[in-house]
């Protein structure tokens, strides 16, 4: 200002809305211009005291969406309901087996030759129920779990003994077995003092005759069905377990019908007495698409063995062969009720024998009545599509 210069006067409220401009100036100084203070501050991650958030409307809402979502979901005993009753399901599947029907394809004979597989459906459901995190799923599959202990834990512990007085072997040779003489061999070192052989045909015969007659001095074959043994035999005789049926089955001769037999009966003379030996091959078994699980002729098979051996004799007797079933099968249960399982009495584990290459079910099997075993178990696989088996007993 030059000194010819005249300040001009202000007015009282002209002073304060200057000072209400430089306070505004000064704010902006502090905040950054426009604003960007207060931004750069929210996008760092810090907050300004005393800044509150949006209480608006659409923010109410939204908590109430939350709160609700939190409440309508389900607790660890409401998730994984169907989980839970495909468990619950399981349980009474193999708790009940004997009651599913045989009328509709023998689904019932289907499953329980299978039975002990559907265990593995248990770490199926029990890994859902964990992703679900469901307790009730986990809950639920005490069933299955209890029921599949109580039929076939026993199994999992090895209950063989040392020692035997006699050694008994079974082996399904195959029809089809490209290698007779090394199958033959192979048995021939087993250490059994009494075996059977099934499925024989009369190209392979000679085989079996030729190379197990150093070791077996006393041997009989009937039909397709066979016995070698150390121990002399007696009262040696065919079984007829009704491969025939119909009116025209009791018209064909003996000879014609012997070609064809696949059941025995002899008597082992031992140390201790006289022990009755039956050989019997039962009827196959298909799954058929129109039919399902066909069984007709090992059914009636089992009936006419299940009477022979009822009318058995001798107390001390071996039941030895390829029933095409496993001992769950309701079709056996007249065989099963007169004898039991070497298996399952002194054997280690399942002892499956078919098919040789990845067994999935027992249907090679040894049953005794009057003597107890002592061991069980599974002999080295020869090239047949069956594994041989054997047995110790004692008297």
């Amino acid at each position: 200002m030059t000194a010819g210069e005249r300040r001009p006067m202000m007015t009282p409220q002209a002073d304060a809305a200057d000072a209400a401009e430089t306070s505004k100036t000064s704010d902006r100084a502090q905040t950054g211009q426009g604003g960007v203070g207060h931004r750069d501050a929210a996008d760092s991650g810090t907050r300004h005291v005393g800044i509150r958030r949006d209480t608006g409307p659409g923010s109410w809402r939204a908590g109430i969406r939350r709160v609700i979502r939190i409440g309508s979901r389900p607790g660890p005993w409401k998730r994984g309901l169907v989980l839970a009753a495909l468990a619950l399901l399981l349980g009474l599947l193999m708790l009940l087996h004997a009651q599913i029907p045989n009328r509709i394809g023998n689904i019932g004979s289907l499953v329980e030759s299978f039975l002990p597989w559907f265990g593995l459906f248990v770490p199926v459901l029990l890994a859902g129920a964990l992703w679900r995190r469901s307790t009730a799923a986990v809950a639920a599959l005490l069933l299955p779990v209890t029921v599949w202990l109580n039929l076939f834990g026993g199994l999992l512990s090895d209950k063989s003994h040392p020692g035997g007085d006699l050694t008994v072997a079974s082996h399904n040779v195959g029809a089809d077995n490209p290698d007779p003489v090394g199958t033959a061999r192979d048995l021939a070192v087993s250490g059994a003092d009494v075996l059977a052989l099934e499925e024989l045909d009369e190209q392979a015969r000679g085989t079996y005759e030729r190379e197990l007659a150093k070791v077996y001095p006393y041997h009989t074959v009937q039909g397709t069905v066979g016995l070698w043994s150390r121990l002399p035999l007696s009262d040696t005789r065919p079984v007829d377990i009704a491969m025939d049926a119909g009116p025209l089955a009791d018209t064909k001769p003996a000879d014609v019908k012997l070609a064809y037999n696949r059941a025995l009966r002899t008597t082992v003379t031992t140390d201790h007495g006289p022990l009755a030996v039956y050989v019997a091959h039962l009827g196959s078994v298909r799954v058929n698409p129109r039919v399902g699980f066909w069984t007709d002729t090992r059914d009636r098979n089992a009936r006419a063995l299940a009477k022979a051996v009822a009318a058995e004799q001798n107390k001390r007797m071996v039941l030895l062969g390829d029933l095409n079933g496993t001992l769950d099968d309701r079709a056996l249960a007249g065989i099963t009720s007169k004898l039991h399982s070497a298996q399952d009495a002194a054997g280690d584990g399942f002892g499956f024998t078919w098919p040789a290459k990845f067994p999935m079910a027992r249907i090679d099997q040894i049953l005794v009545r009057g003597v107890e075993p002592k061991s069980s178990r599974v002999l080295p696989a020869t090239s047949s599509d069956h594994l041989p088996v054997a047995a110790g007993i004692s008297w």
